[in-house]
């Protein structure tokens, strides 16, 4: 805390941070408030580890990862920070954000579908992901801070999978775990323990770190290419706007667009949409109404379009060619909203606060001439991206919080790294 407290710790941070100082201020207090919270929960004088996992922001490749898939994705500057030291075979880990502690007995790593949706069941997946992949598994007790707020569509969940592992691969494997070995233990823990069908970009975003764009087409190793490329730059900002809702009872409507992505492929004997084409879809259009539904089709269209588009998006960020960057951000925006369909649940068509974020920011950007803006993650419920030169993000965020309250557009950095041993 003493440390915290010196100027050089500035030093310390700025590099995930920024070097603002009313930002560096603040996250002095949440460090320090950090440190109190695990010594009024822990009070004996142990060797502690700090550790920051960022969230994640996507920027292009909307719902295209599950299906082998072409995506960029981002970390961002917000993070969770957790303050551990070892434990016996028990982890405890205390958040910020609850009131309850959540405890879990390394010794039983069963599946539980009692604890479906829960940290523990996370936790539980990731300790068994670790033993399945051969690495080593020891308790810990210890607190988190997190600015990836549930529901904010910045991968929350991935987030603290990818912390919990980091916390695995530091205290127990000597840090020698390559980032998307952790990414894929994340996956397998949400997918298997926690009961959410994901893909894999979120958890290689918060644990490799930067830009990255990655090619899904091969599963089980995708190849994962970093981009150089920072909006600053440009004097631009990323900003999410997050609209409310909630995403429980959404996982039906998520798994249906892989669902049926996949149906369309399987009328042409492949496992999933990355192995078709175009013109095999315009050649069979019809036939295939005969077997699968006309949404089943149009999101496969979508795939298949959505692939392209990242591929010369990738291309325009290494040409240092943002225009046709944010031509493309927009096109992606409104494929998501024409094709996956995934700006409202169908469950109840009268709520649709992304439709109303969406309607207002590109009313907004065709006032200006200036920006992009597309539907962010899973959709359904949450945020909206949008990319805005600096000298308007002020004004956009008042216009935008009249209408879904103070806070409710974060303004975001990309970060260029994953996980990070802040203090050992």
């Amino acid at each position: 805390m003493e440390k915290i407290k010196l100027d050089n710790f500035k030093n310390n941070i700025s590099f995930l941070y920024g070097e603002d100082n009313a930002v560096i201020e603040y996250q002095k207090d949440r460090y320090n408030k950090l440190l109190e919270n695990y010594y009024s929960y822990f009070p004996q004088n142990e060797n502690i580890s700090i550790i920051s996992t960022p969230g994640r922001t996507e920027i292009s490749g909307n719902h295209t990862d599950h299906n082998g898939g072409k995506v960029i994705a981002a970390s961002i500057n917000l993070d969770i920070v957790t303050c551990v030291s070892k434990n016996e075979n028990t982890v405890i880990l205390k958040s910020d954000m609850y009131d309850d502690k959540f405890v879990v007995n390394l010794m039983d790593l069963n599946s539980n579908l009692k604890e479906e949706g829960t940290t523990n069941s996370l936790i539980r997946g990731i300790a068994a992901g670790f033993i399945i992949h051969g690495y080593k598994i020891g308790g810990f007790k210890g607190v988190l801070t997190s600015d990836v707020l549930q529901g904010s569509g910045l991968s929350s969940s991935a987030s603290i999978e990818i912390a919990i592992g980091a916390i695995f691969n530091y205290l127990y494997n000597n840090n020698e775990i390559e980032p998307h070995i952790i990414a894929k233990i994340g996956q397998f823990a949400e997918n298997e323990y926690f009961g959410k069908p994901c893909g894999l970009m979120d958890q290689l975003a918060c644990a490799i770190g930067g830009v990255i764009a990655i090619d899904f087409n091969n599963t089980q190793n995708p190849i994962i290419k970093k981009v150089e490329f920072n909006l600053s730059d440009y004097d631009y900002k990323i900003l999410v706007v997050n609209t409310g809702g909630s995403h429980q009872n959404l996982t039906e409507d998520y798994a249906s667009i892989p669902y049926e992505m996949k149906q369309v492929a399987k009328y042409f004997d492949k496992e999933k949409c990355s192995e078709i084409d175009y013109q095999l879809l315009l050649d069979n259009w019809n036939e295939l109404r005969k077997g699968t539904s006309d949404r089943a089709i149009l999101r496969a269209f979508h795939f298949i379009k959505e692939n392209e588009r990242v591929d010369l998006q990738v291309k325009a960020l290494q040409d240092k060619n943002l225009i046709e960057f944010l031509n493309m951000v927009k096109a992606s925006g409104a494929s998501s909203f024409k094709y996956v369909q995934n700006i409202y649940s169908t469950k109840d068509v009268n709520i649709q606060p992304m439709s109303l974020a969406y309607a207002l920011t590109e009313d907004y950007i065709d006032d200006i001439g200036e920006g992009a803006y597309r539907i962010h993650g899973g959709g359904f419920a949450g945020t909206i991206v949008v990319f805005l030169p600096k000298k308007y993000t002020e004004d956009y965020i008042i216009k935008m919080e009249k209408v879904f309250g103070k806070n409710s557009v974060s303004q975001l950095d990309i970060r260029p790294y994953g996980s990070f041993v802040i203090y050992e």
